[in-house]
């Protein structure tokens, strides 16, 4: 009999958050049965167009505002909990012990009320394992539920989430998951030193992308046109993301000769500190901010730049990127690419190689790296071809997509693991 798995994310759909979609989608199209559940919904202005292509509803955990509505919602939470007591009391209290002993949070009381209309939720649909998108609120609610019900659950770690989230806690979802996915080796090593003895359920499963659809599209200038070379950013607007680095390496590189034009593709809160660098370092003329955009637009900018900058730091409190889907989406679509060698981005670029490596922060480095890839078409066009081979070989989607599905196999008993996924 094939699971029928319960996919718990926070908001859905973002859109920032391409390679949740594109999982969801991967996973359908492998035959996998998702029911679809969010904490949230966004209702953001702008939605990717392959939403459309999502099969089935999304369950909405909290799905509008207004007095009636949050009247509704305490009610559906208080009638799904009196029901879990009354089916089992022991168990029932013996979980309120756990969240009054060891989760005096508000928020863990929030995950606890969520979990009880979820299990109910889940308890109809007919779903026989729950799996959680990220690593703190989503995987904290999945959690609520198995202690509830015995429901199995599994959880991905991706970078914020698991950078920004108590180890004490993280440990306690691990050993309590049948396993959990990692998007990079470099946070697999990090939450398997956070699990200890349960490190063993800490799987390696990158994320994948669709290499037809990112395919290389880009015409090179005649070497004599006098063109600008063409620069992308791509990624919300916040700090991790190092756009001020890029902004001054940018400068740099103009002020020793080079010829360069940069846009930027994304939204986030510091568009505006962005805007006042730009005009403080005079690339008003140089740099173009084009807000936010869907997929289609990723494609479209892709095919109009030459070079992918990746300028990703990792910050004070331990915020950092995974391996950035856009990068790999630029890879993909055959760029030479700069990046940092943050998070797990180095599992992805061989520098020199596959692409470009340059210290975090380091704007004096990353300018001359730019410098050198804007005279020499010959090196733009090898890093770019031996980017995409990278991609096509390890972060296919399809590809991607078949592991994680060996992880919802109906037979608990047996392992998880197999050969070609990489444990810590």
């Amino acid at each position: 009999m094939s699971p029928v798995v319960g996919y718990l994310t926070k908001r859905f759909p973002r859109l920032s958050e391409t390679f949740i979609l594109d999982e969801i989608l991967a996973l359908q199209a492998a035959g996998v049965d998702l029911r679809l559940f969010a904490l949230a919904d966004p209702r953001e202005a702008i939605t990717q167009p392959d939403v459309a292509a999502v099969r089935g509803p999304v369950g909405y955990l909290h799905a509008g505002r207004g007095p009636l509505r949050a009247t509704a919602e305490v009610a559906a939470t208080l009638l799904a909990h009196a029901r879990l007591a009354a089916r089992s009391p022991r168990r029932y209290l013996g979980v309120v012990g756990y969240l009054l002993r060891r989760r005096r949070h508000v928020s863990s009381v929030r995950h606890f009320l969520e979990a009880g209309r979820l299990a109910r939720w889940l308890e109809a649909d007919g779903v026989t394992h729950l799996h959680a998108a990220f690593a703190h609120g989503p995987a904290s609610v999945a959690h609520f539920v198995h202690l509830l019900t015995g429901l199995p659950f599994s959880f991905s770690a991706h970078a914020k989430d698991l950078y920004r989230s108590p180890a004490d806690l993280l440990a306690v979802k691990v050993e309590a998951a049948r396993f959990v996915l990692v998007c990079s080796a470099a946070a697999a090593s990090d939450l398997g030193r956070i699990a200890g003895p349960a490190a063993d359920k800490v799987v390696l499963a990158y994320h994948g992308v669709d290499t037809r659809r990112f395919r290389p599209t880009t015409a090179e200038p005649d070497a004599d046109s006098g063109e600008p070379i063409r620069v992308l950013a791509v990624g919300r607007l916040v700090p991790k993301k190092g756009y001020p680095v890029l902004l001054d390496a940018l400068a740099r590189a103009l002020a020793g000769g080079a010829h360069l034009q940069c846009r930027i593709l994304g939204t986030g809160d510091q568009r505006g500190a962005i805007e006042a660098a730009i005009g403080r370092l005079g690339l008003g003329d140089t740099v173009t901010l084009l807000g936010g955009g869907t997929q289609e637009d990723v494609v479209e900018q892709l095919g109009w730049a030459q070079v992918f900058v990746q300028a990703s730091v990792v910050l004070t409190d331990g915020d950092r990127d995974g391996i950035p889907n856009a990068l790999l989406e630029a890879m993909a679509a055959g760029l030479a690419v700069v990046a940092t060698p943050v998070g797990g981005i180095a599992e992805v670029i061989t520098s020199g190689s596959t692409g470009i490596l340059v210290p975090p922060g380091d704007s004096t480095v990353l300018a001359a790296a730019l410098a050198g890839l804007a005279a020499d078409a010959g090196r733009r066009r090898r890093l770019g071809e031996a980017g995409r081979r990278q991609v096509i070989a390890r972060f296919d989607r399809a590809v991607c997509a078949r592991a994680m599905v060996r992880r919802f196999d109906p037979g608990t008993g047996r392992s998880d693991r197999s050969p070609a996924d990489v444990a810590v």
